[in-house]
């Protein structure tokens, strides 16, 4: 009875792959990439070669071709090191999977060889200044010039702002409504591209982020993904597979404090006894472990969800992504209590982990929106 709740053999080899490389690569270096404010690019280039740069993207097309369960198991093994890092890669995955997903063959020939191998890397970049929750309100404008769109606007919080070589823009083809919103790639190098001072955050130091000014950008009219007018569809379907995806970075994030916090409660030593042995630290971790399990079972409901298709999809994906964020800061804060003093030293990961988590209740739709997202899905008629 219980087999439909385990994961596959082939989904435990994934996720095994992923914690290896997580264990290898990423969580030994981790601390010193957020202090210092280190990209690494290699690292991630890296990540690549096991195709976690094209975790979604279809096999014709060069990529791995896994669904969004197997796709969440990669992100929480990484995000066990670096949420930071994790997430980056999450967002270049959605972007490369809209190319794939609706591109045309031209588009996809033009960017996936390169997209896929992580020689370019790519960013989302839907928030603008004055439309961040209302997505719908944006207002960089494309007008159609002959065989180009000349493109002017700005995008705002954009991760890999300024480093990366591909953005995958939505932009304005028409008038006011999200009708008139439709989707373009563009490249770094293009005349009118330029990029603002990089943001100082308080986590997510391991990646740049930035505003994409764009001032009477020419970009081709095959750059377009998908038809005019299809732009706000696609994004909102991007997000479906971010949310799952920061949600999981999420349960990644929290399982290393949880983790670090069982190992130091059983070593530390207080009234002459390990402080694992007071019933209210048994208490505070059994609460943790077992909202982070809860919040695991929907997510990975979720993620099956969004790769069957299913109706119900995007409301699932709002409820894993609320539920997971918000359990997800509330165990780290908690993992960072129980390490008392220490918790708030930069030597141990736990402030990293509370820093890089905080956003995720904020970014791919505040956490309030997903509430909305839910109740109008539960209340239509």
């Amino acid at each position: 009875m219980t087999d439909q709740f385990e994961l596959t053999d082939d989904q435990r080899a994934i996720q095994e792959m992923a914690q290896r490389f997580t264990a290898d690569n990423i969580t030994p270096h981790a601390g010193e990439w957020d202090e210092k404010h280190i990209f690494p690019r290699d690292t991630i280039r890296s990540a690549a070669e096991l195709g976690f740069a094209a975790i979604y993207v279809s096999e014709e097309s060069g990529g791995i071709g896994l669904g969004r369960l197997e796709a969440a198991l990669i992100m929480e093994a990484m995000a066990y090191g670096c949420p930071s890092t994790s997430a980056f890669i999450s967002i270049h995955n959605m972007a490369s999977w809209m190319i794939d997903r609706f591109g045309s063959d031209a588009v996809k020939a033009k960017y996936l060889p390169s997209l896929v191998t992580m020689d370019r890397m790519a960013s989302y970049c839907l928030t603008e200044p004055s439309a961040g929750s209302d997505a719908a309100a944006l207002k960089t404008q494309a007008v159609r010039d002959g065989d180009n769109y000349v493109v002017t606007g700005t995008k705002q919080f954009i991760s890999g702002g300024g480093e990366n070589e591909i953005y995958v823009t939505m932009v304005r083809t028409g008038d006011t409504g999200s009708g008139s919103i439709s989707c373009l790639v563009i490249e770094k190098d293009m005349p009118g591209v330029s990029f603002g001072a990089q943001e100082r955050k308080l986590g997510w130091h391991s990646q740049p982020t930035a505003q994409v000014i764009l001032d009477e950008v020419r970009v081709p009219v095959e750059n377009l993904v998908g038809a005019e007018g299809e732009g706000f569809r696609i994004a909102m379907m991007g997000l479906d597979g971010g949310r799952l995806n920061i949600g999981a970075c999420s349960l990644g994030g929290a399982q290393r404090c949880l983790d670090e916090a069982i190992a130091y409660t059983r070593d530390r030593q207080q009234f002459g006894r390990p402080i694992a042995d007071f019933q209210n630290t048994q208490f505070t971790l059994a609460d943790m472990d077992t909202e982070l399990q809860a919040a695991r079972a929907l997510l990975y409901l979720a993620a099956a969800k969004v790769t069957a298709n299913a109706p119900d999809k995007t409301r699932f994906a709002a409820m894993a992504k609320r539920f997971a964020t918000d359990t997800g800061s509330s165990v780290v804060d908690r993992a960072l209590q129980l390490h008392g003093g220490y918790g708030y030293l930069m030597d141990y990961p736990i402030e990293r982990f509370w820093r890089d988590l905080r956003v995720h209740s904020i970014l791919e739709g505040t956490n309030q929106v997903m509430r909305l997202i839910i109740g109008r899905e539960l209340t239509r008629q």
